[in-house]
Order: C-alpha cells, then sequence, then structure tokens
C-alpha cells in the first residue's frame, strides 16, 4: 500500500511560482496542498500540516500559525533569521525549521553598500537640497570608500557578500563571527569590540538571537571613532536606539543608516526619525527586488522532493543558535 499523500500547508499567495514547481508530486499523491488566504483559514487547517511554507504571510501571523500547527514536522522559510517563529516551542516538538540563509544575499549586500556611500558623501543632504532647488557648492559628504576599513559584523552568507563589494571600492573589511580566522581577517565574538576605533564603518549582519540583543551598545558607540558610520540591514534589534540617537545628537559618531528599527514599523513620533544624520529605510533591503519569492518557492520545492524521499534537507537551522 503506498504512504499517504503529505499534507502541506502554504499561502495563496505563493501559489502561481510554488505550484507549478510542485505539480509532479501532487500528481503522483505524494503532497497535497491547502493553501490559505487569511489568518483564520490558516488556523483551520494548520492542525493538519505536516509541512508548511507560511510566506509572505505577515510575520506576526506565522508564529500564531506555526503554534496552530500541532502536527507539524518541518517549517520551511524564506528568512534566514527566525526570531519571529515560536521556536522554543517548535523544538519541544521536534519540529524541523529550514531558512533562507543566502536568498536574498546579494539585494541586501547592495543595501549595505548604498548605506556606506550614502554616509560618505552625504546624499540625504543632497537630496534635501534638491527638494528645495538649492545648487550646493559644497560637498555635505567628502569621506572617501579607499583605504578606509570597516568591520561587518555577523560574517555569514550576507556578510560576506557585502564584504566582496566593499572590497571592491578599495575598503579593507574585517569581519566578524562565532570561529574567528585570523588568515582571512576575521576576528572571534570577544575581540572586536577593543577595536572598533580603527574603523570608519560598522556594518551589522548578525542575526538577531538573545546573545546579539543590543550588540551595539552607548559603550560600543562611545568606542567608535567620530567619524565613523554605521548602517544596520539585520534587525533593530542589535541596536541598542536610545543609546543611538543620543550619540547621534551629541556628535560622537558621524551618522546612522538603519534598514531595520525596533520596532516596525517605527512610530511617526519615535525621536529616531528626527536623529541628525540618521537615514531610516523602512526594512526595504530584501524587498528591493523581484525574485526571492520565486528563488524561496524553488528551494521549498527541491526541500520537498527530499523530504517526500525520506532524504535529508538542505538550510536545516540550529533553533538552539536562532539561525
Amino acid at each position: 500500500m503506498p504512504p499517504a499523500p503529505i499534507p502541506v500547508l502554504a499561502s495563496v499567495a505563493a501559489r502561481p511560482v510554488l505550484e507549478p514547481l510542485v505539480a509532479d508530486l501532487a500528481a503522483q499523491n505524494a503532497i497535497t496542498l491547502s493553501w490559505f488566504a487569511t489568518l483564520d483559514e490558516a488556523l483551520m487547517l494548520a492542525a493538519d500540516a505536516e509541512v508548511a511554507w507560511l510566506e509572505p504571510s505577515p510575520l506576526d501571523q506565522r508564529h500564531q500559525i506555526a503554534t496552530a500547527a500541532t502536527g507539524l514536522k518541518w517549517l520551511s522559510s524564506m528568512a534566514a533569521g527566525l526570531e519571529t517563529l515560536p521556536l522554543a516551542l517548535l523544538r519541544q516538538r521536534g519540529v524541523i525549521v529550514t531558512n533562507g540563509n543566502g536568498l536574498n544575499s546579494p539585494t541586501v549586500a547592495d543595501y549595505a553598500v548604498m548605506g556606506v556611500l550614502s554616509l560618505a558623501k552625504g546624499l540625504p543632504d543632497v537630496v534635501r537640497a534638491h527638494d528645495r532647488r538649492e545648487w550646493l557648492t559644497v560637498s555635505p559628504g567628502t569621506a572617501e570608500l579607499e583605504g578606509s576599513r570597516a568591520l561587518v559584523i555577523g560574517y555569514g552568507t550576507i556578510g560576506q557578500s557585502i564584504a566582496r563589494r566593499l572590497r571592491a571600492f578599495d575598503v579593507e573589511v574585517t569581519g566578524v563571527r562565532r570561529t574567528a580566522d585570523p588568515a582571512q581577517n576575521v576576528l572571534g565574538p570577544e575581540d572586536w569590540r577593543s577595536r572598533l576605533g580603527e574603523y570608519d564603518w560598522i556594518v551589522i549582519a548578525a542575526p538577531a538571537t538573545d546573545a546579539t540583543h543590543h550588540l551595539i551598545g552607548a559603550a560600543e558607540l562611545a568606542a567608535m571613532k567620530p567619524t565613523a558610520g554605521i548602517v544596520n540591514i539585520a534587525r533593530g534589534q542589535l541596536i541598542d536606539q536610545s543609546a543611538l540617537i543620543a550619540a547621534l545628537r551629541e556628535g560622537r559618531i558621524a551618522g546612522a543608516f538603519l534598514d531595520v528599527t525596533d520596532p516596525e514599523p517605527l512610530p511617526p513620533d519615535d525621536p529616531l526619525w528626527t536623529a541628525p544624520n540618521c537615514t531610516v529605510t523602512m526594512h526595504l533591503s530584501g524587498r528591493s527586488q523581484t525574485s526571492m519569492l520565486r528563488r524561496a518557492a524553488e528551494r521549498f520545492a527541491a526541500n520537498l522532493r527530499r523530504y517526500a524521499a525520506s532524504e535529508p534537507l538542505d538550510y536545516v537551522a540550529d533553533l538552539r543558535l536562532g539561525y
């Protein structure tokens, strides 16, 4: 007797790209697909799901759906960081979680380099002068990338993509990750803070975990050069925003380019909006592309074939680490 088909739960928003990729599995009766359009539909279907791919539904809904999916064995996420999921519960239930490590590395890395360039050349002030139809005769930004030094905190797939791009501008790049590698100019987690004052650009690309919460706080900001800029394309929780606002207002660092904030969306009256030399780009880095959903669907479909064949899955996350 052939095995029963695997019940798969997925967002109807992903149906146009996902369904053709798994049509052969459905035709072979290896899977059954259940599509949800609303949170209520997802919660109704969740209990029967063995496999779930919940993007692009809202972040808070994914947490609720994953919690309701009591029979879940594998949850696929197209995000690299998993802090929005009930990780302790999923770990307790023995659920395998795969993530989107590397899926949006190129576009996020592009954004990070745009952040460095924006800080170096004072682009926000140029845009404001344009809006006022004011012809500037002095550049608001005079920093040069050639010969400068960058510290990339979080030297995974995205961090290394950022480093390659910065090196093309003749920036000397030092990475930070859990395991140091002096031969590759990579520092360990205990080594970088004492050297913060050496760098012109601090780029944050680390995952959001308990260990990285407020990774950059008042002490770290005080250790930076007054001419240094900070770029965050990771998660807002990695920076103590109150300490950052104070450092910007007091001119203790040159500026900040923040694709992420805490919370998101940032309330209209939040003081971060008016902090001097600070640009907030509304977590658009991963959205500044057209291929993410397709590439995520292709990865999920490939893993679904492995799952149906009882083969090991690719991109399995460590739920203890959160990525």
